[in-house]
């Protein structure tokens, strides 16, 4: 099993995936192509593919070119039955993919917060592998109508569209499921002055929010991860 993994900005990362790929034995591939680096040729080399969270809208083309390309990228895994998984604005890229608009700073979310999952999503074959309410772990500002052919599985009432399905295996989670309490902790270090500035109490408050959510959080995002990664072993099979 070999998945490229694509990064949108220098402190991604793989969290709960990147344990799930490791408990299945994957080989990685991370792309950068915010610092220059191509994506891959293709689709050829990989059963799978991985788009990571990023400060950058899903439609900030100018800044950032490689964007259009990420998005057809997605779709040509999406359109040959491969397994993808966009997180946050990898949701939202692809979303833009199948024909969704992004809209911005259409609703902020940052920290632990709740999300429900749909009547689709309980039936859903990595969604039904959680309960069917769990807190997990949010930041984003923008999000995005839903593609015409896609199914909605986890919504809220600040972002409606947060978690959905194209095809058999293209999906995308507007909520960071990644982001165990160790990868939270991280960002605490290495994005206080963001943190700050969306809410000057995080940190203040953070050790009685993840007392609260952490372990929880951490449990539904590896079983959501494992139950992504068994989609890419069934269509090898």
């Amino acid at each position: 099993m070999r998945v490229a993994v694509i990064e949108n900005t220098r402190v991604s990362h793989l969290g709960q995936v990147g344990v799930a790929l490791a408990e299945a034995g994957a080989e990685i591939d991370v792309f950068r192509p915010w610092d220059g680096e191509s994506l891959p040729d293709g689709i050829a080399d990989h059963d799978a593919i991985v788009v990571l969270g990023g400060g950058q809208s899903a439609i900030d083309d100018d800044k950032h070119p490689y964007l259009p390309e990420l998005a057809r990228l997605m779709r040509e895994f999406g359109d040959a039955g491969k397994a993808v998984l966009g997180i946050c604005l990898g949701s939202q890229i692809l979303a833009r993919a199948y024909g969704g608009e992004n809209s911005l700073n259409a609703g902020l979310e940052f920290g632990w917060h709740h999300v429900e999952l749909t009547e689709e999503g309980g039936d859903d074959p990595v969604l039904q592998s959680v309960s069917t309410r769990f807190p997990i772990f949010q930041w984003h500002c923008d999000t995005f109508t839903l593609p015409e052919n896609a199914v909605r599985l986890a919504t809220n009432e600040t972002a409606t569209n947060q978690a959905f399905r194209v095809g058999r295996a293209a999906y995308g989670t507007q909520f960071h499921f990644e982001a165990s309490t160790s990868v939270v902790e991280d960002w605490n270090t290495t994005l206080i002055h963001h943190m700050h500035a969306l809410d000057p109490s995080w940190m203040e408050r953070y050790p009685e929010l993840a007392a609260r959510h952490g372990n929880i959080a951490d449990e539904t995002g590896l079983a959501i991860a494992r139950a992504w990664v068994a989609r890419i072993e069934s269509a090898e099979g």
